[in-house]
């Protein structure tokens, strides 16, 4: 066993090697934690939502408080894992079960983050649980840069929700994905504010962004604590595309429309979850959505040219 003094000997050794940092914690990760690369990690408590967080050497950066619960047990896992001060929350859009909790991170003393078009939404639908966050950015992409570290934020347009955000560490080629994507899943129930033909739209561009590993807010993988890949996002888009072919062949099959949803399979993805309680309903919408036109639309205000 060391003695006293000869551990303190060999931490200074680690540290004047660069291979111990006193700010990050030598114990095993929190409860609910899993570390996706050096300094990067995910919180999910079992709830079905799953955060990021980076840990930069001036501060850590925190994406999707979720709630005050969800975003008090993160706060906690992010002290157990660094000393370092959370500077940022960054929300994914402006859906109440993902942008709420964020006052526990302003008590925190970090700045609270979201675009624009959700900003404004949030500003007029307070939840119960929400509170607006402390600035709004416009455009197509912010950078932020914190320590040696830099997120990428590209804001997609249209596609779910308002101001749905995909973030990006590009030194790390990791992501983090919220609700546009949910690997080994068929879509959710009545597809709700979703505009499918920007979704997919939204997709092959998301496909377009370098990244290896991808931490998806929900995931139905056998390790989702450790991320997904690309891979699941092009399943996610294949998903989309196979329904709308099923659909239209059973129209051309003669099958009316009212009773197609009844009538739709995809044996190929029969083992994804929820499969047999919602693919009617994913059928329904897309259905809809085709005879109705996309839904919901707006004008382009905060994705200029």
């Amino acid at each position: 066993m060391l003695t006293g003094k000869q551990l303190s000997t060999l931490l200074a050794l680690l540290v004047g090697a660069g291979l111990y940092n006193n700010t990050v914690s030598a114990q095993p990760l929190p409860e609910h934690t899993a570390m996706i690369a050096d300094g990067v990690y995910a919180y999910g408590p079992g709830n079905g939502y799953y955060s990021m967080f980076v840990v930069t050497g001036e501060g850590v950066i925190a994406i999707e408080s979720v709630n005050t619960e969800h975003a008090k047990g993160l706060l906690q896992a992010i002290a157990q894992v660094t000393d370092q001060p959370v500077k940022y929350l960054l929300h994914s859009h402006n859906h109440w079960d993902h942008s709420s909790g964020g006052q526990v991170f302003k008590d925190a003393g970090a700045k609270t983050i979201a675009h624009a078009e959700a900003l404004e939404w949030m500003k007029v639908n307070i939840g119960r649980d929400m509170v607006v966050p402390d600035e709004g950015w416009s455009g197509n992409r912010k950078d932020i840069r914190l320590g040696d570290t830099t997120i990428e934020l590209h804001y997609l347009g249209m596609n779910h929700g308002l101001g749905m955000t995909v973030f990006r560490l590009p030194k790390q080629k990791i992501a983090y994905i919220a609700d546009i994507v949910t690997p080994n899943r068929v879509l959710f129930t009545i597809v709700p504010d979703f505009n499918i033909k920007e979704w997919e739209r939204s997709l092959e561009e998301v496909i377009e962004l370098d990244f290896d590993i991808a931490v998806y807010s929900h995931s139905n993988l056998p390790n989702a604590p450790q991320g997904g890949t690309k891979q699941h996002v092009v399943e996610n888009l294949q998903f989309i595309r196979d329904l709308r072919a099923a659909i239209y062949a059973e129209i051309k099959n003669g099958t009316h429309p009212m009773k197609v949803p009844d009538m739709v399979q995809l044996p190929k993805y029969k083992d994804w979850a929820m499969y047999d309680q919602w693919l009617a309903m994913n059928a329904w919408r897309v259905l809809l959505d085709g005879h109705m036109g996309p839904f919901p639309w707006r004008p382009s205000q905060a994705n200029p040219e």
